[in-house]
C-alpha cells in the first residue's frame, strides 16, 4: 500500500488496501467458519506532485478487486485503469526512472494486474499475534512504451503481524519486491516495504487508524518514501463498507496531495 511518480510513490492505495484488510482482520481474529467467502472493491486514488521536479504530476488509478477467502486463505486479483499526467519520466510502483523526455506528457490505459495468495497463521495461543504470509505477481499489462508500466513481471512477498491490545488494533509489514530487469527502464531495483499502524473503533460501524509507511528506493533516479497514511472505514450495511484514505509524505518523492476512496462488497 498499498509508487508513482517522478521520484514518486503510487501504489499507495494496495499500501492502504492490506493495511485496511489487517485491520479488519484484528477486528475480528476468527474470520467465517467453513466455506468460500467473497469481496469485490472499487476504488480510486489521486495524486499530485512535483517529486523534485519542474513540472507536477498527476496521478489517477481505478482499479477492481475481488477476492476469495476459504480455510485460512486469500485468493485476490486485481485491475486498474490508469492516467498519468506529467514529465514523462515518471512510473507507477516505482518513481522516477529518468532516461525518457522529461516533457509533460498525458497517457490513459488499462495498468498491470495483480494476484496475489496469503495464507492466514493463527495465533499460537491466546495473547500472542497472529500473522499473514503473501505472494503476490505484477502482470506486465500496462504499456511500457506509454510510460505506464515496465513491461516486466514483479515478484513480491510480504509478511503481516495482528495484536489486539486492548481496544486497539496494532499491525506491522514487511515486504521485498523483486523487479524484472525492464528492456526499456534498465535502472530498476529490488526494493524493502515496511509499514506499522493502529486502529481503533469510534463506534459500532466506523473504525480510524494511522499507518506509517517506508519504502526503498525502487530506481537509480529516485529515493526512499516515508509517509504517513490516515484512514477511517466505514460499515454501511452488513456486507457494504466504504474506506477513506490521505497521505501525508515527508520526502520530496511523495506527493504534496493524495487521496483514497474504497468501496467494498462482501458476501
Amino acid at each position: 500500500m498499498k509508487c508513482v511518480g517522478g521520484s514518486v510513490k503510487a501504489l499507495i492505495l494496495v499500501a492502504a488496501s492490506v493495511s485496511y484488510s489487517a485491520a479488519l482482520q484484528a477486528q475480528s481474529a476468527v474470520d467465517t467458519a467453513a466455506g468460500i467467502t467473497q469481496s469485490s472493491t472499487i476504488g480510486m486514488y489521486y495524486s499530485r506532485g512535483l517529486y523534485g521536479q519542474d513540472a507536477a504530476t498527476r496521478v489517477r488509478y481505478l482499479p477492481y478487486t475481488h477476492e476469495l477467502s476459504f480455510s485460512g486463505w486469500r485468493l485476490k486479483g486485481s485491475i486498474p485503469v490508469l492516467e498519468i499526467d506529467g514529465p514523462g519520466n515518471v512510473l507507477i510502483d516505482v518513481g522516477n526512472v529518468g532516461g525518457r523526455s522529461a516533457a509533460t506528457v498525458s497517457e490513459r490505459g488499462v495498468g498491470d494486474a495483480t494476484i496475489s495468495a496469503t495464507y492466514e497463521w493463527p495465533a499460537l495461543s491466546a495473547g500472542l499475534p497472529f500473522f499473514d504470509v503473501t505472494v503476490d505477481l505484477k502482470l506486465p499489462l500496462a504499456d511500457e512504451r506509454k510510460g505506464l508500466g515496465t513491461g516486466r513481471p514483479d515478484l513480491g512477498i510480504q509478511v503481516d503481524a495482528y495484536y489486539v491490545l486492548g481496544q486497539v488494533n496494532v499491525f506491522a509489514s514487511v515486504g521485498y519486491r523483486y523487479r524484472h530487469r525492464s528492456p526499456v527502464y534498465e535502472q530498476l531495483n529490488d526494493s524493502v516495504n515496511i509499514s506499522v499502524g493502529a486502529s481503533r473503533s469510534l463506534s459500532e460501524n466506523v473504525q480510524a487508524g494511522l499507518i506509517y509507511d517506508y519504502r526503498e528506493a525502487a530506481s537509480a533516479f529516485s529515493g526512499d518514501t516515508h509517509e504517513l497514511i490516515p484512514y477511517i472505514s466505514w460499515t454501511i450495511q452488513t456486507n457494504w463498507s466504504l474506506m477513506m484514505y490521505m497521505v501525508e509524505g515527508s520526502t520530496q518523492d511523495s506527493a504534496d496531495k493524495a487521496i483514497g476512496v474504497q468501496l467494498t462488497r462482501r458476501w
